[in-house]
């Protein structure tokens, strides 16, 4: 079923406290993909969604569950996996938004990188929920710390992500041992076949919602490709933040080393700038994401580990450092920017024939319009005129 619209909230039959949580949220009415996934999960049937990056996933899959919380009870009742931690914390936090008014509805999350104790003291607070990456709920399960065979909801959210970084054995084992499940809900940027065969194993005649990128979700985002020498794109990307005065920045790297050097030279050219990577400590990567989604820091530079992990609506501008090896890498980047109905701007940065052949591919394979252009030293860009 494709959905192309939104509907009110007071149509979905909720309760007064979710009713209150989403008001408070300023939200009146749903987006498509929420009103083709609340009434089913709802109803505890099973759901695939097929739906663009920003368009209220969570929402989605968070109001049914909390919904169908039995607040009274100490067990597991719901599980939401997630395949990267920043994803999982960003999940938890909206979540704990909807359950705001919802008394005695507890959620746990546990991922790894975060010492085990403090989750198994978490754990025996009897959470309702959990929100997990794989492969910390595995930890737990081999420890027994955590008890699912009560678990009535699962859902497994960025699932064809979950499925390509590898975590398709966690995913089954963790559902293998989930008996009492009633439902399963999946939710995706995109369908690929590793997700459909979970869904032909695990789900039974699953509602299929599909949300297309129309000129509504589609994000507003004018991409430009700026061809120059190497050495000259540290200063190309400081003046260009400078010169339109952007606040909220991230730029995307393909190595943590190519991370770690721009984030360097920014700062040394006076931006306020800071990265996450695969091998900084967790605790200080929460610590900037949350820097980050609060305003308090202009640059943010990353791996592609932060593209799906990192919710926020205000993005100014995307710069690629360096062009991603993935074709859906570039669109989950660039996709930072142009939420919420907002405009947005990409820039990538070219320097040699190879990056400047696999961008064209981006292009071809993403129907991505971007546009040749140059930066002059203000910091000005101009679009090139097309032969």
């Amino acid at each position: 079923m494709e959905v192309t619209q939104g509907v009110p909230f007071s149509s979905f039959g909720l309760s007064e406290a979710t009713i209150r949580a989403v008001a408070r949220k300023n939200y009146q009415i749903s987006t498509p993909v929420q009103a083709g996934c609340i009434p089913p999960m709802l109803a505890g049937r099973d759901v695939i969604a097929k739906a663009p990056t920003g368009t209220g996933k969570t929402m989605a899959f968070g109001i049914p569950i909390i919904e169908r919380i039995d607040a009274s009870a100490e067990t597991v009742q719901a599980v939401i996996l997630a395949p990267t931690r920043e994803l999982a914390i960003q999940i938890t936090d909206e979540m704990r938004e909807i359950a705001v008014y919802h008394d005695g509805v507890r959620l746990v999350c546990l991922y790894g990188g975060q010492p085990i104790g403090r989750q198994i003291e978490a754990l025996r607070r009897k959470p309702q929920i959990v929100v997990a990456t794989p492969g910390r709920l595995s930890d737990h399960m081999k420890r027994r710390t955590v008890r699912l065979d009560a678990v009535k909801t699962v859902v497994l959210d960025e699932a064809d992500r979950m499925l390509d970084m590898g975590f398709i054995a966690d995913v089954t084992r963790i559902l293998d041992k989930i008996p009492s499940r009633e439902n399963l809900g999946m939710f995706s940027a995109t369908i690929s076949r590793e997700v459909m065969d979970i869904s032909w194993i695990y789900q039974r005649d699953p509602e299929e919602i599909t949300v297309q990128a129309t000129r509504e979700n589609k994000p507003d985002i004018l991409q430009y490709r700026i061809e120059l020498p190497s050495e000259q794109k540290v200063d190309a990307i400081a003046r260009i933040i400078t010169r339109e005065g952007y606040d909220r920045v991230i730029c995307f790297c393909n190595t943590k080393g190519s991370t770690e050097r721009l984030n360097k030279f920014l700062q040394l050219r006076g931006l306020d700038a800071k990265c996450i990577h695969g091998d900084i400590p967790q605790r200080k990567r929460e610590e900037i994401m949350q820097q980050f989604r609060a305003g308090k820091l202009r640059v943010f530079v990353a791996t592609d580990v932060a593209a799906r992990g990192i919710d926020v609506d205000d993005v100014d501008a995307v710069f690629n450092f360096e062009v991603p090896e993935e074709n859906e890498y570039y669109v989950h980047r660039i996709g930072r920017t142009g939420r919420a109905k907002k405009h947005g701007v990409a820039y990538t940065l070219l320097s040699d024939f190879p990056s400047r052949m696999r961008l064209d591919t981006i292009a071809r394979n993403t129907r991505s319009q971007i546009i040749p252009a140059t930066v002059d030293e203000t910091g000005a860009v101009t679009p090139l005129e097309r032969k």
